[in-house]
């Protein structure tokens, strides 16, 4: 008769506890680099939006503050709006704004027509001399705006457009630039979707407006946007073209307050809000569809 005996259990070996190290994959982000990102971040900030923080805050203290201290203050403590009405006394601000409306909406008009139309047949349609046309455009891109800015004021001059607000406008009505971005836009849309359009019986003015125009908001508030800025901004060839200054435009107004007033820049700087203000305006108005174009970025069926 066998007997069983009862083995004592082996007791499991203590494992010696380790502090094991957090595994970050590819979509984390360690407290180091995000402590980095946001320095980062604060930094391209303060260079970006301090300039304009600075401009607001001389325009709005008293002429008693002194703008120059050692530590800067952009809180004033003597806020008043009394430089924005001494600059409007100062110059006509009203016909100056208008002129410089008129040129941009010239601007952003030929801009957005222009350029749609052109990218989407170098996109789109089959012509002879389809590459050379879009390789003069990237030529265009290589020289330099003050290159050709003699050559520009002679043709506007032949043309008998200067010292006239079109004259102003004429050169930046269509940017090459814009151009190839227009062109990038279509070329991203299907070519099936042409194709179908063209067994249905569409012409090219009907797939451009109800193709490719839909599927490019993005692209083309794009457009809007830095061409109204750099008519607006422009200084140097209203400068060249105008010589009325009844015709000036505001940014080309605004040198009279630097002339006159030279010693107090809180002119100067209420100036130059009263001209930022409509860019505000018009990136408040066109961002929304900016970022729904970008959004959707597809044909809708």
């Amino acid at each position: 008769m066998t007997t069983v005996t009862d083995r004592p259990t082996e007791a499991p070996l203590a494992v010696p506890s380790r502090k094991r190290s957090r595994a970050f994959g590819f979509n984390s982000v360690s407290p180091r680099e995000k402590v980095v990102r946001y320095i980062l971040l604060v930094f391209v900030l303060l260079i970006t939006i301090g300039p304009f923080l600075w401009q607001l805050s001389t325009s709005l203290k008293g002429s008693g503050e002194d703008i120059y201290t050692r530590i800067p203050r952009l809180l004033p403590a003597q806020p008043t709006f009394s430089h924005y009405k001494e600059v409007t006394d100062t110059i006509p601000v009203l016909d100056y704004a208008r002129n410089s409306l008129v040129v941009a909406v010239l601007v952003v008009g030929g801009n957005v027509i222009g350029a749609s139309l052109a990218g989407f047949a170098i996109s789109r349609l089959q012509f002879r001399g389809r590459k050379i046309v879009l390789g003069l455009f990237l030529a265009t891109l290589v020289l330099p705006g003050e290159v050709t800015i003699i050559s520009q004021y002679v043709t506007v001059r032949e043309f008998g457009l200067a010292n006239t607000l079109l004259g102003v406008a004429l050169p930046g009505m269509i940017g090459a630039l814009n151009v190839l971005l227009m062109y990038n836009a279509f070329r991203a849309l299907p070519l099936e979707v042409d194709q179908a359009a063209i067994v249905d019986g569409a012409n090219a003015w009907q797939r451009f407006v109800y193709i490719g125009l839909p599927s490019v908001r993005g692209t083309i508030s794009v457009i809007a946007i830095f061409a109204f800025i750099g008519a607006w901004d422009d200084f140097l060839w209203p400068l060249i073209v105008l010589t009325d200054p009844n015709k000036y435009t505001l940014t080309v107004g605004l040198q009279y307050l630097s002339g006159t007033f030279s010693n107090n820049p809180r002119l100067i700087a209420a100036g130059t809000m009263i001209a930022f203000i409509p860019i505000v305006i018009v990136f408040a108005t066109l961002q929304r569809f900016f970022f729904k174009g970008v959004e959707e970025g597809a044909v809708k069926g």
